[in-house]
């Protein structure tokens, strides 16, 4: 729907002066627009415009397209004076530009942490004597399968779950199989909530238990929660052995793991630069309440810069096609977002 009603048009000019006010008092900058071009209300519109070409979106009535608008120059002005003070990463307008901050987390987070029945005993952990090497990317090795798109059904926790399953599944057999996170949604539910949160070892638990989990072909994801399936006889699932958890807060040994496998982790991912990761060594401010489950799956070092690569489940427009990389040595035990705070990882036997 166009901004062609003259009573709309007067509604955003009225906005945009104080937004104008705002946001172009410094050099604005924004691919194929200069900061003279933002200071007129039609270029501003022309790029809400094509934003909203570029990603599909359609709104119901000029009432929510003008509520859109307002939060798309709310959210621009965000950007703009981030990328200004930031020098190893950088934020940009993604397909979730005009979703307000509340919005965004209530719909694309989703862990559900309960420490007094999570943890297991750390001299469990099997790789406390491996050597590092400078670097490790799992997804060269052919252990991380194509970005998925969890939607806004808050099932971060079973995407991460399934990430690292399907990691070391193909690190024993050879073999990179998708499988199905809905099947997690729809059946796991003793302790996990579906699209209401979870918890990365508890679905762990839930594939021992019940004996694999199916292909994502054979169990495909409908982005919400649906009736749970467990009688398909005539498909194939991939087992686990059991799952280990990385001893908490400690960079090493989380390194010492992800150079065996990828990891389920669980991260803060509510601050409002994750929002709008474009790219870079993410080194901005998150604390440590963990909101999020993504998989790590390699580390290295760029221009003198530590990092951990993350598979998120936002889609592969987000961030570096669907990942982010998150520095490490820090100089905090739990890590940037408390990344070190809550890792696992599956078992395989061969």
């Amino acid at each position: 729907m166009a901004f062609s009603s003259s009573k709309a048009l007067v509604l955003i000019a009225c906005s945009f002066c104080l937004f104008a006010s705002l946001a172009f008092g410094r050099d604005f900058s924004i691919v194929g627009y200069s900061s003279e071009d933002l200071k007129s209300m039609d270029k501003l519109i022309e790029l809400f415009e094509s934003w909203m070409s570029r990603h599909g979106k359609i709104y119901e009535n000029i009432e929510e397209k003008l509520l859109r608008f307002e939060i798309f120059k709310d959210n621009l002005k965000h950007i703009d004076e981030r990328n200004k003070v930031v020098s190893n990463y950088w934020l940009g307008l993604n397909e979730f530009a005009d979703l307000s901050h509340r919005e965004f987390n209530n719909k694309y987070l989703g862990l559900k942490v309960d420490y007094s029945r999570r943890r297991e005993s750390p001299e469990e952990f099997t790789y406390k004597d491996v050597e590092l090497p400078k670097s490790v990317d799992w997804r060269k090795k052919g252990a991380v399968a194509p970005v998925k798109n969890q939607g806004s059904c808050g099932s971060c926790w079973a995407f991460s779950t399934v990430a690292a399953v399907e990691g070391i599944n193909q690190i024993v057999t050879g073999n990179l199989t998708s499988l199905s996170e809905q099947e997690l949604i729809d059946c796991d539910r003793t302790y996990n909530n579906g699209c209401n949160g979870g918890l990365m070892d508890y679905a762990f638990s839930f594939i021992v238990e019940n004996g694999g989990l199916h292909k994502e072909e054979d169990y495909p994801y409908i982005m919400e929660e649906g009736t749970c399936e467990m009688t398909k006889e005539e498909t194939q699932v991939v087992t686990i052995s059991g799952y280990h958890d990385v001893p908490q807060n400690n960079e090493q040994s989380l390194l010492k793991a992800l150079a065996n496998q990828p990891l389920s982790v669980a991260i803060e991912a509510s601050g409002r630069d994750f929002q709008f990761y474009s790219g870079g060594v993410f080194d901005g401010h998150c604390g440590s309440d963990l909101d999020h489950g993504v998989a790590a799956v390699g580390y290295g070092t760029a221009k003198g810069v530590d990092y951990i690569t993350v598979k998120n489940s936002w889609g592969s427009k987000w961030g570096e096609k669907g990942y982010i990389r998150m520095r490490r040595n820090i100089g905090k035990p739990e890590g940037i977002c408390g990344i070190y705070k809550m890792a696992s990882y599956p078992t395989k036997k061969k």
